[in-house]
């Protein structure tokens, strides 16, 4: 054979992996220590790089339609590269963004519209951590359109479900269970969060505080590995500035910690009315708006832009007018309007289909509202407080708090946004307050109120999602029923027919009377009863559970009736249906999705 013949069987390059193989990288991937630990580290990775993509785009669309890096720097000022619109570009801009974004998300991932972190929760929650790949993209560019066109929202939401969509993408392709599914979700979060916002420990408890709820050591291990490694990158690509750069603040006197927390009472009612807002508007824009939702982001971007052109400051983000408001260049009347602004400026975006975060905009008006206070404070005791930028900081965590109900995260937040910890302990002060009068004036949060209004309840965090599946879609028909004139010993052969060893009486009418267990026929029977007795006589009457309510519930119900099977109440007060331990376990352990009807076939009573 010549050497020719032997070079051309020789492969130069290594062959593909065998179907085997993949298989068996991909058992490893998801079920051993390391192979966890390369996957957090993976999806940290890889959401640090959509990171850096996704500012780099809110900056390119930022520029395209206005012609500055952060048209917030330079309010008022018009388009260098449109000069004969003048300011009236910032009425042309989120008109232009929402035509090209609505359609994009209308046809390839709804879910994307919105502030994003709603949507992982929901996901995790009741989805066991599913989440379409395409969301990434679509979010990414959505959100960035909508942000360089002029839309008063943030880019942590998105940059959330764009890591979360990321973490969801791999953990499917290794065939990841559910519940460690849910674990990549959250280390994509997490990940988003530090390489955006430098805050690599804040970037963590925001995923295990606001999305994954119930975490194990495990799981923390997991999210913290893919939040170091996503900020690693990130710092790399993109520096390791603080967020806000901010004089070193201390406290003047103790008196000023009563001001702290007057101030921490005042951010919470602030940020649970800012909640309020959003929803209120969003509700305003759907009684209105009756053009189709693809072009809802268009029209409704005339009137954004309206308001844009009178309050230019409410463009993009906002981050330069923060650092304005907290080195007290404003008036209070001034950031009182800024304050009235945002909020309605977010809620509008929001609620003619913009796709953004809800973050910095409460980071926003919470530092509006602390330099308003500061400012006061200064007024009425003049050389004995701290700086207006120590209230405007403190007010910027306490506002968050009270919106999102996130204590731990806004206090790591804040510290390591800013850097400074001089202001820790007020700011820890104020954050408990506001979170307090959160829980006092509204049963949910900024992010859980959007699931409420969809009738989704995240209350119980340790529930299994297929566990509050409705009962109208898990239970049974009603098995035929023992009359209760039936004697003791026919109600006995009855029960024997039914795997569950329970059955409904039934009056002569064929009304529900109760329950008739075999284990109380069978105690009755072996201790003499007469066998003239009727059913009648050992009828109980279960737990009630109603079609409305959940397999939980109806687990519950049946550990307190004590017996294999109950039935299911309509709203008409009579059974409409029979529900069994097997069926509410075979609902609870099932591999199918939970937003998937569950149907029972087993015709067994």
């Amino acid at each position: 054979m010549s050497r020719a013949s032997t070079n051309r069987r020789r492969p130069l390059w290594p062959l593909p992996l065998d179907r085997q193989t993949w298989v068996s990288l991909g058992v490893g991937l998801r079920s051993s220590h390391w192979g966890q630990i390369t996957l957090a580290m993976l999806i940290g990775a890889g959401s640090a790089l959509f990171a850096v993509l996704f500012r780099w785009l809110i900056a390119s669309f930022t520029w395209l339609f206005t012609g500055h890096a952060d048209y917030a720097a330079v309010p008022g000022a018009g388009n260098p590269n449109l000069p004969w619109l003048g300011i009236w570009f910032v009425v042309l801009a989120p008109v232009v963004a929402g035509l090209l974004y609505g359609p994009l998300v209308q046809a390839f991932a709804r879910e994307a519209r919105g502030h994003g972190v709603p949507e992982v929760m929901y996901a995790v929650s009741q989805q066991g951590g599913r989440i379409r790949p395409q969301v990434a993209v679509v979010k990414a560019l959505a959100s960035a359109l909508c942000i360089g066109g002029g839309g008063s929202v943030g880019r942590e939401g998105p940059i959330v479900q764009i890591g979360s969509a990321l973490g969801s993408t791999l953990g499917r392709v290794v065939h990841a269970s559910e519940s460690r599914l849910r674990v990549l979700v959250t280390c994509g979060a997490a990940a988003g969060i530090s390489a955006t916002f430098n805050a690599p420990i804040a970037g963590v408890f925001f995923a295990l505080e606001l999305i994954l709820l119930d975490f194990t050591a495990n799981a923390f291990g997991l999210v913290v590995i893919a939040s170091v490694t996503s900020s690693v990158i990130g710092r790399a690509i993109l520096g390791d500035a603080p967020f806000l750069t901010l004089p070193a603040f201390s406290v003047t006197s103790p008196m000023e910690y009563l001001l702290y927390a007057v101030l921490g009472v005042v951010a919470g009612a602030v940020g649970v009315g800012f909640s309020k807002t959003l929803y209120a508007i969003e509700d305003l824009c759907d009684h209105l708006g009756r053009w189709p939702e693809w072009l809802r982001p268009a029209v409704g971007g005339i009137v954004l832009g309206l308001l844009l052109l009178v309050l230019p400051q409410m463009y993009g983000v906002g981050y330069p007018v923060i650092g304005e408001a907290m080195n007290g260049s404003y008036t209070i009347g001034f950031l009182i309007i800024l304050l009235v602004g945002k909020m309605v400026a977010t809620s509008l975006t929001i609620g003619i289909g913009g796709s953004g975060g809800v973050f910095a905009p409460s980071l926003f008006i919470g530092a509006a509202l602390g330099s308003a206070f500061g400012m006061v404070a200064a007024y009425l005791l003049p050389g004995q407080v701290a700086p207006i930028g120590a209230y405007g900081l403190i007010g910027m965590g306490a506002v968050f708090a009270g919106a999102a109900r996130a204590p731990i995260t806004a206090v790591l937040m804040m510290f390591e946004l800013t850097g400074e910890y001089s202001i820790i302990l007020p700011l820890m002060a104020a954050i408990v307050l506001a979170t307090s009068i959160s829980h006092a004036l509204s049963p949910d949060t900024i992010y859980t109120l959007k699931l409420r209004r969809r009738g989704i309840d995240l209350t119980a965090p340790g529930t299994p999602s297929r566990a509050r599946v409705p009962l109208a879609r898990v239970m049974r028909p009603l098995p035929a029923g023992v009359d209760a004139r039936t004697p003791l010993p026919k109600a006995a052969d009855q029960l024997s027919h039914t795997p569950y060893g329970v059955l409904p009486v039934t009056n002569v009418d064929g009304g529900f009377l109760g329950i008739l267990t075999a284990r109380a026929v069978a105690e009755a029977l072996a201790a003499g009863e007469d066998t003239t007795q009727k059913a009648a006589i050992m009828t109980e009457f279960p737990a009630t559970v109603t079609d409305t309510d959940t397999v939980e519930d109806a687990i519950r119900a049946l550990n307190l009736s004590g017996c294999g099977g109950i039935p299911v109440f309509g709203a008409s007060g009579s059974p409409v249906g029979w529900v069994t331990y097997r069926d509410a376990l075979r609902t609870v352990s099932a591999d199918a999705s939970p937003s998937a009807p569950t149907t029972v076939t087993d015709p067994a009573g």
